[in-house]
């Protein structure tokens, strides 16, 4: 495993390695990165998120992912949470209409029904089934750092780990939060 001390990862240099998939699994139920603040605090404040596609918030990542699907790249995003959920979550299920529609698949699992999958201890995006990143965050939900690994047996296990939580899970059209 290789430590990369960035505090936010470069996603367009990892997604622009893709070739066939890239999948991210995202376990927790808070997030509290530096650039959503605003927004967050908007969603909790409204009720309302903002669903603009060319709103800068929102460009340079949909842009990255209509991309990578447009190069035949699957991009599916499975999240385990929490129920009830929390604000941010109700956010993330607010907005995700905009990954759907840059060409992602999302799933949702609820936490009680992963209670037998053997997960990975942090959230992720394994690509072409041959490289992981791991994203490290801090108690409070902000970067923490990131490493990459393609050692076989952790890409098989992060692999697995995904797939038995896709299958599991439930497309985004059909969660209600």
């Amino acid at each position: 495993m290789t430590q990369n001390d960035q505090p936010v990862p470069d996603f367009a240099a990892l997604l622009g390695q893709a070739k066939r998939s890239a999948v991210h699994l995202e376990m927790r139920d808070l997030y509290a990165v530096g650039d959503e603040s605003g927004i967050i605090a908007d969603f909790k404040r409204t009720g309302q998120a903002d669903l603009n596609p060319n709103d800068p918030y929102w460009a340079d990542w949909l842009g990255i992912v209509r991309d990578t699907v447009a190069r035949g790249v699957l991009i599916r995003r499975a999240r385990i949470v929490s129920e009830p959920v929390t604000d941010y979550i109700r956010w993330e299920h607010a907005v995700t209409p905009l990954n759907l529609g840059a060409g992602e698949q999302v799933r949702w699992l609820p936490r009680w029904l992963a209670s037998d999958i053997a997960l990975p201890g942090n959230d992720l995006w394994l690509i072409d089934d041959r490289l992981v990143m791991f994203h490290w965050f801090t108690g409070d939900g902000d970067w923490a750092g990131h490493a990459f690994d393609d050692d076989p047996a952790t890409v098989k296990m992060v692999s697995t780990a995904f797939e038995a939580v896709w299958d599991r899970a439930t497309p985004h059209d059909q969660y209600s939060v």
